[in-house]
């Protein structure tokens, strides 16, 4: 039986949610994913059965995405929801240099919710599950009072006492980010200022790092015996460098002219007045590079001695500072100008409940 106001909705016009059943039968269909070695038992059952490689050990992570803090109806496609929303769960498992091994989903959706925006969430969010050959296991749905919510819970495995940690830097490591940073904070200002033309952008796209974010999978595996710690970057360097340093007890100095800077946190800057803004400006390239957040790129430490590729399945990676022993009383990390000067980076990317 349908709650009343999806009967409302459906006589308003609006092709609303389905039933909870009708809805995981639906979503059991799309998932389908033939050939997976990893998944006994998904969708369907009390519990999904996952058969890890013999000997390998599991890693697991969980996230939230928000209506209204990490997404707007308004604003993201529905298919770029959907894809994000996964992008976050197996940008954790790269960072630990893991294998995807299965996903959950659970979503809590509002009766009035359009059944289009429902079926574009789960197209985004199947095409990278597909291109990253991650079962969707299971999960749960529920009628919300307000917002749509979405949690992703994550599976991976890898070897016995393979993980990359945070913290396991040390002083002397030099530091690297795979890609390039600030992109997705410059499509994000672009996006809150002109959205209708992004709502017809439902493809997947790596020219659009905030709305299809690239999680470094493969890179992540490639990377893991080579380097120390590795976190990945979803609330910006400053913050994310700093919950590295805080927890291998390391600090760092980062070279400014080594920054990669993606090329829409280059052309940002003029968007409004045409001329360079001040360094310190909230959308100035080198603030987004620092701070911005969602690039989803890696950032990780490893010896001098390392081997350490220039580029990995076509990214680049790029060395941009080196870690040290603490300084009492001076700060985490520090950058050194282009013009020589060395001044302090205080963590200011994202952070809930700021």
């Amino acid at each position: 039986m349908y709650p009343h106001s999806v009967k409302q909705a459906r006589s308003s016009g609006i092709v609303a949610v389905p039933s909870e059943l009708a809805l995981i039968q639906s979503i059991r269909r799309k998932a389908v994913f033939p050939g997976s070695r990893s998944l006994i038992t998904g969708i369907g059952d009390d519990c999904a059965v996952l058969r890890p490689r013999p000997g390998y050990e599991i890693c697991l992570t969980t996230d939230f995405s928000l209506e209204g803090v990490h997404f707007r109806r308004g604003w993201h496609p529905p298919q770029s929801v959907g894809h994000r929303c996964l992008a976050r769960g197996l940008s954790d498992l790269a960072a630990m240099g893991a294998e995807p091994l299965a996903v959950f989903l659970s979503l809590a959706l509002p009766a009035r919710l359009p059944r289009a925006w429902l079926d574009g969430f789960l197209q985004g969010f199947l095409a990278l599950a597909r291109r990253h050959r991650v079962p969707l296991a299971g999960g749960d749905t529920a009628q919300s009072p307000g917002p749509v919510s979405a949690d992703i819970v994550a599976v991976g495995q890898l070897p016995p006492n393979t993980a990359r940690l945070r913290s396991t830097a040390r002083p002397g490591d030099l530091l690297y980010v795979t890609g390039s940073l600030g992109g997705s904070a410059a499509e994000l200002l672009t996006l809150s200022r002109r959205p209708w033309p992004f709502r017809k952008l439902t493809q997947a796209g790596d020219e659009h790092p905030h709305l299809y974010p690239q999680p470094r999978v493969a890179i992540g595996r490639r990377l893991r015996p080579l380097v120390h710690a590795m976190i990945d970057i979803s609330d910006g360097l400053s913050t994310d460098l700093t919950h590295l340093c805080e927890e291998s007890g390391v600090s760092a100095v980062i070279d400014e002219a080594a920054l990669p800077i993606h090329p829409l946190a280059l052309q940002i800057e003029r968007q409004k007045t045409g001329q360079p803004l001040p360094a310190d400006s909230d959308s100035s390239p080198l603030h987004l590079a620092l701070h911005g957040g969602e690039d989803y790129e890696l950032l990780f430490s490893a010896s001098p001695s390392a081997k350490i590729p220039r580029s990995i399945a076509a990214i680049p990676v790029h060395p941009i500072g080196v870690l040290r022993k603490p300084a009492r009383n001076h700060p985490r990390i520090l950058l050194k100008k282009r013009d020589g000067r060395v001044i302090p980076v205080a963590p200011a990317g994202w952070e809930h409940f700021r």
